[in-house]
């Protein structure tokens, strides 16, 4: 009975191998071992199962990793108390190893032979815990990846401010609006590798409340914040601990536009859409050097950003330069452009605000109360320059201006009968030489009674002076005796520098910071003035690149270009100024900012709107536009040129040292197109008057033209439009998108303008053009061709424009109705 017991209770457990993870080979001996073949059917049903009659609760012990036996060790005890004990003892051999390749091999074979839900019969609980274990395993490796990128990602870029995060390691910045929504990103620090930063030591911290962090050797890096009502402003200081690391961020926009800095070589509008390498951001010829004659350190993103840069910082600017909608600005020394500073090491100073739009954020920093300091003749001047035109006459084919020619020129103005008198400008050639500050007497003998005769008849007069004197002027040589002059910077003893202006081969430059330059500057012009009665100056400061290369001022300048607001400042203290060639600070009214000189072709006059907003856009209201038709013409006829010099006559040479010609008439179809889209800007300015064409239909054109201004642009100009701009600063001549910020069709309208908010002008810029697209915004317009009300926020299609006409649109009250 004792050996029957045991025999079935070894085939009920051979039934267990394969739970027990055991070969088919080391049942079928086992089974053998105990004389029964048909063991299998005592304890298992057809389909492998244990049958229900003969199903025991086996308690089984954890093996050893060492010996895993088929038979269970003596001592399991099996339901009723009863133990089983092998006849032969525990079998030890190979096969009943758990490392056998034949036992993995049967338990594959049987495992997938077995039907599913048999599988799943014989899985045990402790397979589901393994499994379990498994899982739960798995997920918190993912949890912990996940964790680890979110902290990488949000808990180093700390919100040191308000929408504004920074990450350390990486120097990554994003600034976001209102709404959550990123609106610029930016990598500082683009040189420092992968250094790692840490804290500023306790002296180097400042008690502004300012995030200061240091690269060790390298630079160091300060953060801090200002808010005002609707502007949030983060400042960002960086100080370079050595010579040779030049502090460089660099932003990024995935949407949105840029403007602002300047003029650039291809005048793209937005900046994006040009580019500019790595330079130093001063004034200069654009059809030599990166940027223009009139800058500022101001850039405004349409997603509601501005960026300003402190004047001490020695500026570099990037656009575009290494990839595409990225925005670079570095601080570096160098020989020329800031040899002087106020720091031993570059230091790049700047400041991000941000508001809910471009428009209020731009309104918000541009110079208010323009009309602080303004007397009532300034306002005369201010409205005359508006309302009249500035005549700038040329030179004759083989001959000089003289006399003869200014008595002849207005004379010619008048008799046309529909032009109104205003400035007559000349140019410096009214001097023997450059640097003379006195009339030619063998060109204009009797010039005191011809100036008499002008003002007689309505016109004023302006000389166009500038801070440099030839080597042959007759005051060269006091000025080099009294020291007024800039020097060399590498000598002890008081030696000039000497640099090229325009056609002069060899000048020298007033040391406008030396406190004895200016008076004797002053007295000569008081001088004229006494003699002459002169009414105004023009002042052609050049660029930067004019000056001496190795120069030195009585007192350094950090920035070059600082030299120009100090020469105005201190001409217009002393006499009247209506106009400057160049800037980078808005000088105060009345004096107009010029645009830069354009060729005669139709690629300057498709610069000319854009070259017009941006000036806008950086806070000149007043801006003085170039002569009808164009300024000058050389061979290759730049599109954008700039001489330093607003009144180019047509005998003087240009900046970039070719020489141009006496400047013949424009192209007519230029000359009619040109004039109609200066009619509608601030200044309107002549250089060849319509009747020299000897066409009659150029002159019925001229006159329409004319009338249009009188009856519609001066209006809007003198009665509104200049008291905006004195009083908040904001331009004349607007760019769509002021009108409607939020509407982004009018950042991609580069060939239109908008005079206030309340007049639309879409000239003809190209060459046989009789139609174009024209966009207007939202409101209701009047066409000022036909007289149609036109909805707006949409698009005009092959908009039809003859040629003795142009597109302009007139905005109507909010509750017209058609």
């Amino acid at each position: 009975m004792a050996a029957d017991s045991s025999d079935s209770a070894s085939k009920k457990l051979l039934g267990l191998d394969s739970v027990l993870i055991h070969s088919i080979e080391n049942k079928k001996d086992t089974s053998s071992r105990h004389g029964d073949d048909s063991s299998d059917d005592t304890f298992t049903d057809g389909d492998g199962a244990l049958s229900e009659e003969d199903a025991v609760t086996v308690k089984v012990p954890l093996r050893t990793s060492r010996r895993k036996s088929v038979m269970p060790p003596s001592g399991i005890k099996i339901n009723n108390g009863d133990f089983l004990e092998s006849s032969d003892g525990p079998d030890h051999s190979p096969q009943n190893s758990i490392t056998s390749i034949n036992s993995i091999s049967s338990l594959l074979k049987e495992k997938f032979a077995l039907p599913f839900p048999a599988m799943l019969k014989k899985k045990r609980p402790q397979e589901y815990k393994l499994r379990a274990f498994v899982g739960i395993l798995f997920l918190s490796i993912v949890f912990l990846v996940g964790f680890a990128y979110v902290y990488h990602q949000q808990v180093l870029q700390r919100a040191y401010f308000k929408s504004i995060r920074f990450n350390n390691e990486e120097r990554i910045v994003r600034v976001f609006s209102n709404n959550g929504r990123e609106i610029m990103y930016g990598h500082l620090g683009m040189h420092l590798g992968g250094d790692q930063a840490f804290r500023c030591l306790p002296n180097d911290i400042l008690d502004d409340r300012s995030v200061c962090m240091e690269w060790m050797h390298k630079a160091r890096l300060y953060i801090n914040y200002t808010e005002h009502i609707g502007v949030r402003c983060y400042h960002v200081t960086w100080e370079s601990l050595t010579s040779d690391f030049h502090p460089t961020d660099c932003y990024e926009w995935s949407d949105g536009h840029l403007y602002g800095g300047g003029q650039t070589q291809k005048m793209a509008w937005p900046i994006e859409k040009g580019s500019v390498k790595m330079s130093p951001f001063i004034t200069g010829d654009v059809r030599q050097h990166e940027w223009g004659n009139v800058l500022k350190r101001y850039f405004i993103s349409s997603n509601g950003v501005t960026v300003f840069v402190d004047p001490d910082t020695p500026l570099y600017v990037s656009v575009n330069s290494d990839r595409p909608r990225q925005f670079c600005l570095q601080a570096r020394h160098d020989d020329f452009a800031y040899v002087y500073h106020s720091t031993p090491f570059p230091q790049l100073n700047y400041s991000i605000c941000t508001s809910s739009n471009m428009k209020s954020l731009h309104s918000f920093f541009s110079e208010k109360q323009l009309w602080d300091g303004l007397k009532e003749e300034d306002l005369n001047v201010i409205n005359s320059l508006l309302t009249e035109p500035v005549w700038q006459i040329p030179s004759s084919p083989g001959s000089e201006l003289n006399e003869g020619a200014i008595y002849n020129y207005t004379e010619d103005v008048i008799a046309l009968g529909f032009l109104r008198q205003g400035h007559v400008l000349l140019s410096e050639a009214w001097q023997p030489h450059v640097g003379d500050f006195v009339l030619d007497p063998f060109r204009f003998p009797t010039m005191d009674e011809t100036i008499d005769i002008i003002h007689r008849r309505g016109f004023r007069i302006v000389f166009t002076i500038q801070p440099f004197l030839s080597t042959e002027s007759t005051n060269f040589a006091e000025a080099v005796q009294k020291h007024l002059l800039v020097n060399e910077r590498y000598t002890e003893h008081h030696i000039p520098a000497l640099t090229r202006y325009k056609d002069v081969a060899s000048a020298g430059m007033l040391d406008i910071t030396n406190n004895k330059t200016v008076p004797w500057l002053q007295t000569k012009l008081k001088a004229l003035v006494d003699k002459y009665h002169i009414d105004a100056f023009y002042l052609d400061v050049g660029t930067a690149y004019d000056m001496p290369h190795y120069y030195r001022f009585e007192n350094q300048l950090t920035n070059p270009d600082q030299y120009k607001t100090i020469f105005t400042d201190s001409i217009l203290s002393a006499v009247e100024v209506v106009g400057v060639s160049g800037a980078i600070t808005r000088p105060k009214a009345p004096v107009f900012v010029s645009l830069p000189p354009f060729a005669s072709s139709w690629k300057s006059m498709q610069s000319i709107i854009p070259t017009v907003l941006t000036y806008g856009v950086m806070g000149y209201p007043f801006i003085m536009p170039g002569a009808v038709g164009g300024d000058y013409r050389d061979s290759e006829e730049s599109h954008a040129g700039v001489t330093g010099n607003a009144t180019v006559m047509g005998n003087r040479s240009s900046e970039s040292g070719g020489t141009s010609t006496h400047l013949p008439l424009p192209d007519k179809e230029l000359y009619v197109r040109w004039l109609q889209l200066a009619t509608f800007l601030p200044v309107i300015r002549y250089a060849h008057l319509p009747s020299k064409y000897g066409d009659e239909r150029v002159l019925e054109m001229a006159k329409v033209l004319t009338a249009l201004r009188l009856k519609i642009v001066n209006p809007l100009l003198v009665d509104k439009y200049v008291k905006d701009a004195l009083e908040f600063g904001i331009p004349i001549i607007r760019p769509l998108w002021l009108l409607d910020p939020n509407d982004p069709t009018c950042h991609l309208v580069t060939d239109e303008f908008s005079v206030g908010d309340e007049l639309i002008v879409a000239p003809v810029i190209s060459p046989r053009t009789y139609e174009r697209e024209v966009y207007l915004p939202a409101g209701v317009w009047k066409d000022g061709i036909d007289g149609s009300l036109r909805k707006g926020n949409r698009w005009l299609h092959s908009y039809a424009v003859p040629e003795d006409k142009v597109a302009y649109f007139i905005k109507m009250p909010d509750d017209t109705r058609f």
